[in-house]
């Protein structure tokens, strides 16, 4: 556990991330194998507009896709599905809350992944309220 020095550059975060994809279990890992992964520093302005967001930070994760349960064979010519995770604020949670950063980073992943399989934001807050 790092303690001090450069925050966490979008490598070491992307790192993170690409540890917790590879440690989801069968039968969730066949289906991730095509979905892309980003890091950047913020979403812009225009994905923001789109999700009825003004503050950038209040957006850690995105999941930009067509969900499984919503996949066709006619589907052709698509961008594929990708989970973009933006650095800031993942760090400005991070330090607020003083999680560890693997744990905040791996629960991002899987909330956006969670969307690739079709699960809303209120299905995945009553599966992690469940949990508690």
């Amino acid at each position: 556990m790092r303690t001090f020095g450069p925050p966490p550059s979008a490598a070491e975060i992307e790192a993170i991330a690409r540890t917790a994809m590879e440690r989801l279990p069968e039968p969730f890992a066949s289906h991730i194998r095509g979905v892309l992964l980003v890091v950047e520093e913020f979403a812009d302005a225009e994905v923001l507009a789109e999700l009825g967001m003004e503050e950038a930070f209040d957006l850690t994760g995105l999941y930009s896709g067509r969900p499984l349960t919503e996949k066709s064979v006619e589907d052709s010519g698509a961008l594929p599905d990708t989970v973009t995770l933006f650095r800031r604020p993942i760090l400005d949670e991070w330090a607020a809350d003083g999680e560890d950063l693997e744990h905040l980073v791996t629960h991002i992943l899987i909330h956006e992944v969670g969307h690739h399989f079709g699960f809303s934001d209120e299905d995945m807050h009553a599966l992690e309220d469940a949990e508690h």
